[in-house]
């Protein structure tokens, strides 16, 4: 069975970690970035079901790294920010994540967006339907 592929864009080292840690013991398969620039150049490379993304990155921001990634990989992306602000969960959608999540939300709060995001399975050999 194959595990749903969840990129994790977080510059806070350990934060990054204790995400890792705690999506895989759920099921996920993690990959980690730390920057918008670390981030689309690991998106050329891997293949990922699902975008989590800190919005406060040392060289931009997670709307920057939507904005980028919405013309050559659209992901289902949910952003992950300690502003909990209106104005940042309005601008979240805007760029095009799905949910916006801040930081100190229960995990298990966390892994129901994520699960809410990504793409519903198929059974093996299905192919994707075919968008109009």
């Amino acid at each position: 069975m194959m595990r749903e592929r969840i990129f994790v864009v977080e510059d806070h080292a350990p934060t990054a970690r204790s995400l890792k840690v705690y999506l895989e013991a759920c099921g996920f398969a993690v990959t980690l970035a730390e920057s918008v620039r670390s981030a689309l150049e690991l998106a050329e490379e891997i293949e990922f079901d699902a975008l989590l993304c800190d919005l406060n990155l040392p060289d931009g921001t997670g709307w920057d790294l939507m904005a980028e990634l919405k013309r050559g990989h659209p992901v289902p992306a949910i952003a992950f920010s300690a502003y909990d602000e209106p104005e940042h969960i309005e601008r979240s959608h805007a760029a095009g994540f799905l949910e916006h999540v801040v930081k100190g939300s229960s995990p298990e709060s966390l892994v129901a967006a994520i699960r809410r995001a990504l793409p519903p399975k198929r059974p093996p050999g299905e192919k994707p339907a075919a968008r109009s």
